[in-house]
């Protein structure tokens, strides 16, 4: 029995980093890299995979990025999933176990493995939903459209409104650093 991981949100410069870990129960038709799929089709795809495995999903706030580091957070991630979703076998997308034993990793497994797809799936819709939260919390700053990353409108909505609760303070943003010349 395989266990997929994935995570959402590692890149962005506002909100959670998203990690899922998924078991899955019976093949699902249609899974494939998150990124690759419609907002429409992973909803669609979302409700089976979790009427149909067993997952685990752990969050990690801006704050706690900007405390510990994207990578602490990431291998502490990749430990809870293994400590709270027993299988056999473990594989997670990328190339690094960020010194996790026990885990075997992919590039591009999201779109090659299922239970990684699913993972993916899992990790992706769930970091939206949370953008979509605070897109409401914080209008000024557009995060409905996009979900955190660093675009030209989002920088610049953060160079007139200032950083608000869910940036990551530690990701430096090039375009609001001082200009030594």
């Amino acid at each position: 029995m395989l266990c997929g991981i994935d995570e959402a949100g590692r890149g962005p410069i506002a909100g959670d980093l998203v990690m899922a870990g998924c078991v899955l129960h019976t093949e699902i038709q249609g899974l494939n890299d998150s990124k690759k799929l419609t907002a429409k089709k992973r909803e669609k795809l979302y409700e089976e995979i979790v009427r149909n495995s067993r997952y685990h999903i752990v969050k990690f706030s801006a704050q706690k990025i900007d405390t510990l580091g994207i990578s602490q957070c990431i291998t502490s991630g990749l430990k809870e999933i293994l400590e709270n979703l027993p299988a056999d076998e473990y594989l997670f997308d990328g190339n690094s176990t960020f010194g996790v034993k026990g885990l075997q990793t992919m590039v591009k497994a999201d779109g090659k493995v299922p239970e990684v797809s699913a993972a993916s799936i899992l990790a992706k819709v769930v970091h939206d939903k949370d953008m979509l939260k605070l897109d409401e919390l914080y209008p000024q700053y557009n995060f409905a459209s996009h979900k955190g990353y660093g675009t030209a409108l989002h920088v610049q909505m953060i160079k007139k409104h200032g950083y608000c609760d869910a940036h990551r303070r530690s990701y430096k943003i090039k375009a609001l650093q001082p200009s030594l010349f």
